[in-house]
C-alpha cells in the first residue's frame, strides 16, 4: 500500500512511475497479482523515499534555523512574552 499518489504531491519523476505503475495495473487486471508490475513498483517506492528523504533533510535545517533565532534573541536578553 503506497502512501497518496496525488500528483501535486510528487516530484515529476516521481509522477512518471507513478502512471506507468497505474497503466501497468489497468493492462495486467490479474497477471499484477502474480508481480508483473513489481519493478516498477520498486522503482515508485524508491523514488517516493528519495524524496522523503530530501524533504525531512530541508525541515531539519529549517528547525535548525529558527532555534538559532530563536537561542540568539534569548542572548540578547528578551524574554518570553517579548518575541
Amino acid at each position: 500500500m503506497h502512501p497518496d499518489l496525488s500528483p501535486h504531491l510528487h516530484s515529476e519523476e516521481c509522477n512518471e512511475l507513478i502512471s506507468k505503475l497505474h497503466n501497468c495495473h489497468k493492462e495486467n487486471k490479474f497477471l499484477k497479482f502474480i508481480g508483473v508490475c513489481n519493478d516498477i513498483d520498486s522503482a515508485v517506492w524508491k523514488c517516493m523515499k528519495a524524496e522523503r528523504l530530501e524533504k525531512r533533510k530541508k525541515n531539519q535545517m529549517a528547525s535548525e534555523e529558527r532555534r538559532k533565532k530563536l537561542f540568539a534573541k534569548l542572548e540578547e536578553g528578551h524574554t518570553w512574552r517579548n518575541m
